[in-house]
């Protein structure tokens, strides 16, 4: 029988090599995003919205509140070291943004197991939920991390 593997203890032995792969994204570096908090099952970041991320109307433009909320999720599901890859997600928008306007993205682990991951990522500007995403993750069988024995 498989001894089952307990992936918090992977979380708490590798965090630092954990975050330093889930920081490393081009892509939100290149808009801004800052990751402001990273737990296990859960991510949080941050980006201050710039004049050029707007849309024809001035307000922000869809796909930068959804980058955001993508890159949460995609931090909260490699929370484990396990490479995981997302699926599904659904997005309401709810309310606007604009220039200068500070966005906070965070994903909450609902339910995992061995092969999916159900997140819900909540996007505030301040104390306003603007936009809300649900997300599904496939979780591969590759660690991305070191694991230098079985736990």
């Amino acid at each position: 029988m498989k001894k089952k593997i307990d992936e918090f203890k992977i979380y708490e032995k590798h965090y630092e090599q954990i975050l330093k792969q889930v920081k490393s994204d081009p892509y939100a570096e290149s808009l801004g995003i800052q990751l402001t908090k990273f737990e296990a099952g859960f991510a949080e970041a941050m980006l201050e919205v710039q004049k050029h991320m707007v849309n024809a109307y001035g307000t922000v433009h869809g796909a930068v509140i959804y980058a955001l909320a993508d890159h949460a999720f995609s931090v909260a599901c490699n929370a484990y070291g396990k490479t995981s890859l997302g699926v599904s997600t659904t997005i309401q928008f709810m309310e606007s943004a604009k220039p200068g306007d500070k966005l906070v993205a965070r994903a909450t682990e609902v339910k995992r197991n061995y092969r999916t991951g159900f997140y819900r990522i909540d996007i505030l500007h301040g104390q306003n939920l603007i936009a809300t995403m649900e997300a599904v993750s496939y979780r591969k069988d590759h660690y991305f991390i070191e694991l230098d024995e079985q736990v």
